[in-house]
């Protein structure tokens, strides 16, 4: 008979240097519910924070791909850009920087439906006047609604542009 020259195990690895073949997946598992419950918690702060009641519409949500500009108008008449309340009369020097350093910036209008149409109207005139040409108007879908919204809508609230 020969001799081996692997050892008198035949070549296997003693008990007490063999690799560990298993994969524990209890850590991965514990870090991925975290990460799920902070992006869950994380996810509705990410809007806009003036609280407004939208009006319902049927018609589909459009999508954009950059970050629109919001202005919201609550239901006391105030007018907010982004979170940042706004008198009237200053509206239209802020909206005509933005604009100059962008003109095709896409611009939303939330107004509460306790409102009078008649300013969200102004408002809307002084996005004009500033030189904004992609307006659109946010709503909600009404609750039951049949419209389905497309893939890739975001939340419930829905937009309509108004190209000038």
């Amino acid at each position: 008979m020969a001799a081996s020259s692997l050892g008198g195990n035949g070549g296997r690895l003693s008990g007490r240097y063999r690799p560990m073949s298993e994969i524990n997946v209890t850590p991965l598992v514990d870090v991925m519910l975290v990460l799920l419950i902070v992006f869950m918690v994380a996810a509705p702060l990410l809007t806009v924070g003036v609280p407004v009641d939208l009006p319902q519409t049927q018609a589909p949500p459009i999508n954009e791909p950059k970050e629109p500009l919001v202005i919201t108008i609550n239901g006391e008449g105030h007018i907010f850009i982004q979170e940042t309340d706004i008198p009237v009369e200053s509206l239209v020097p802020r909206l005509t920087a933005i604009t100059g350093a962008n003109p095709d910036a896409l611009l939303y209008v939330r107004g509460d439906k306790a409102i009078n149409y008649g300013r969200v109207l102004e408002v809307m005139s002084m996005v004009s006047t500033a030189g904004f040409r992609k307006v659109s108007l946010i709503a909600e879908a009404p609750k039951g609604a049949t419209a389905k919204p497309p893939s890739g809508a975001a939340s419930s609230e829905r937009a309509r542009t108004v190209k000038r």
